[in-house]
């Protein structure tokens, strides 16, 4: 059992302020959603970009792959300043 589940049973040197928690939670949070853009991101530019499965990658695939990774990345810079640009 952990100490969200039964908070009475976390040590009291391990207590966390709001603001300490918050910025776990942020940490945490954080770490997640790149986990999960780098498995969409991996998924999708596979999918488009390579035909022909192998030991390595040809030229244009590679290429494919960079574009399409950087405009992932792209689309997610422009979608977060639209979201979070007001929440401050």
């Amino acid at each position: 059992m952990d100490s969200f589940s039964n908070p009475s049973s976390a040590p009291s040197s391990r207590q966390l302020s709001a603001h300490d928690l918050k910025n776990q939670l942020k940490s945490q949070l954080a770490l997640e959603y790149a986990q999960q853009f780098l498995e969409t991101v991996r998924g999708k530019c596979f999918e488009k970009c390579i035909t022909k499965p192998g030991s390595s990658l040809s030229g244009s695939e590679s290429s494919c792959i960079s574009r399409c990774v950087d405009r992932y990345i792209e689309a997610t810079g422009i979608i977060s300043k639209a979201l979070f640009s007001g929440q401050q």
